[in-house]
């Protein structure tokens, strides 16, 4: 546990009755660096271990202060445990923070986890006939067990076939048995071993139909200031990661524009002109006039790297992103930071894909405005979109519940894995009628949001990092799913209304900027798949040809050029490999 937490190791054992309760921790130190607030921490008859942080704990402070409340440090850890003396488990409604935390309860004799509202720190579970073990890691729990967990074949047909967007459509892991506490949930184990689990919080669109475009961009950049101001909290330097994209370029811009902060960037520079945003990038730094660390991909030396990777995440890494952004914390690690900001979760508040377009489009086909957004989307959006099924702007007028874009070529794929893998795309209907509104909800709570969440603080924390994502703030999502969707695209530009919100801060040559890129990089840009060396790992002899045809594989490296789905699928089973091997 020690790359996630390099400052200090502690833990405490309990015993109960028939039961030892066993608590360990690795301390990463961001907020009050003294050895008082290290953990195991105890409070009266409570002991917690807990990951993450609680970023609105100086208001809470103040609150219990107020009630004749005493601390005895100014870490956010004690508020975490005083406000669960005070208000019990409904001091989870309080908190605005991301966390994972196990707090045993000495009055109530009971264990008590809990998982921020999206996610943002990981905890897993596994039973045995013997207890009950938990942890932020698969490998620290594989490393307590006697046993050896077996590893699951369905996830990784799963991940194989229909790629990262489906890890999250059941609830499984890549070992057998061994589960995740859900988000925005809490846990309490009793004596008898026996775990329940209930929500604390759900997300519940509650549009305004009377909102003007006017309203909703004042709501969201007073709500996204107010989220940078807590989550720039910190006794520890703070990085930026900048892709050249809108969402991380707004916070950075915020940061210097608004708060004054004298900020560092970290960018990835891919040659590939796909993923190439060099200018982007050079804008904002010109702007802001901040320090600036630009990483060159450099191609065919990183099999080793994802090799390291893959072992530290204990499972295949769910896209060549991941591989991108270990560079990335790599880099911030040397330069001695202990904080990155990242702009995840933009995509799913303000529509951030090209599909949502096509969306926005079938839900304002009663409208008077549908046909100028459909002009504007064949004058604007057309010509940049690769996906086939997303050049017809009426695709989900025709047919409403298509959603074959998304899990491209899955027929093509599962044809060639030795055990046919065939599960259809599901899709959870959220409370609201809005097609597009839906689709970002599975988004944000299925697809796209929590996997990259789990990447981040997977890559982060192999570089003692801790990774903060501002857009994922309670008030702020509340809010955008407030908003009538119909407004959150206009004259051709999704996120219209981040963007206008940002008028005057981020620069107009990335706020204008139509063309999505995304954080990302080309199979080439990373791997020589002409080398020799590369090619004979590739292809030597592994579990992984009991689960794909080893022809397809060398069919796929014979070819010169790889449509983007086929590259998808060789960087997912080259993951695949490594795991297995190395699992």
């Amino acid at each position: 546990m020690s790359q996630r937490g390099p400052d200090g190791q502690k833990m405490v054992y309990i015993k109960n009755d028939n039961n030892n309760i066993y608590l360990f921790h690795s301390r990463l130190s961001i907020i009050d660096l003294d050895k008082r607030s290290d953990q195991p921490y105890f409070f009266e008859n409570y002991t917690i271990v807990f990951n993450g942080e609680i970023y609105n704990y100086i208001e809470l402070r103040d609150e219990l202060k107020k009630k004749g409340r005493v601390f005895k440090t100014d870490s956010d850890t004690e508020v975490l445990i005083q406000c669960y003396e005070e208000f019990g488990e409904d001091c989870l409604q309080k908190f605005e923070g991301m966390w994972s935390f196990a707090l045993w309860d000495g009055n109530q004799n009971k264990l008590f986890l809990s998982r921020d509202r999206f996610g943002e720190k990981p905890l897993y579970y596994y039973e045995t006939s013997d207890g009950i073990y938990f942890g932020s890691q698969t490998l620290f729990i594989k490393s307590l067990v006697d046993t050896k967990i077996e590893v699951n074949q369905n996830q990784i047909l799963r991940y194989l076939v229909n790629g990262y967007r489906s890890l999250y459509q059941k609830n499984e892991t890549y070992y057998k048995k061994l589960y995740e506490i859900p988000i925005a949930s809490l846990c309490f184990i009793d004596v008898d071993l026996q775990l329940y689990t209930t929500k604390f919080w759900t997300l519940k669109p509650n549009v305004d139909q009377k909102m003007s475009t006017k309203d909703a961009i004042e709501g969201v950049k007073e709500r996204l200031i107010d989220s940078m101001r807590l989550r720039l909290r910190s006794d520890v330097p703070i990085a930026f990661c900048l892709s050249g994209g809108i969402d991380s370029t707004a916070l950075a811009s915020i940061a210097s524009k608004v708060f004054h902060k004298e900020i560092s960037t970290f960018s990835i520079i891919d040659e590939d002109i796909r993923y190439n945003e060099y200018e982007n990038i050079n804008h904002t730094v010109n702007d802001l006039k901040c320090k600036s660390t630009k990483i060159h991909l450099e191609k065919g030396n990183n099999l080793d790297k994802l090799i390291e990777l893959i072992k530290f995440h204990d499972a295949p890494i769910a896209t060549i992103s991941y591989l991108v952004h270990s560079l990335l914390s790599e880099e911030i690690n040397k330069n001695g930071f202990k904080v990155a900001i990242s702009g995840t979760g933009a995509d799913e508040l303000f529509t951030g894909y090209y599909d949502h377009f096509n969306f926005h489009i079938y839900d304002t086909r009663n409208s008077p405005l549908n046909q100028h957004h459909i002009t504007q989307w064949e004058t604007h959006i057309q010509n940049i979109v690769r996906n086939p099924y997303l050049s017809n702007p009426k695709i989900f007028i025709e047919n409403p519940y298509l959603r074959d874009h998304i899990f491209l070529n899955n027929d093509i794929f599962s044809s060639y894995t030795k055990s046919k893998f065939e599960e259809k795309f599901t899709e959870y209907q959220f409370e609201t009628d809005s097609m597009l509104q839906n689709r970002m909800m599975n988004e944000l709570f299925f697809e796209s949001t929590r996997v990259i969440i789990h990447q981040d603080d997977l890559n982060s924390m192999k570089n003692s990092i801790e990774n903060r994502s501002p857009f994922l703030d309670t008030n702020l999502v509340e809010f955008a799913y407030s908003i009538p969707p119909e407004l959150l695209i206009q004259n051709g530009y999704g996120k219209y209304i981040l963007r206008e919100s940002l008028s005057g801060i981020l620069n107009d040559e990335v706020r204008l900027d139509r063309r999505k890129k995304g954080f990302n990089a080309s199979l080439n840009s990373l791997f020589n798949l002409k080398d020799l060396k590369t090619r004979d790992f590739l292809l030597s002899e592994s579990e992984v040809f009991d689960i794909v045809d080893k022809s397809f594989i060398e069919s796929l490296l014979e070819k010169d050029t790889l449509e983007n789905s086929f590259s998808k699928f060789l960087f997912n089973y080259l993951c695949v490999k490594i795991f297995l091997d190395f699992s």
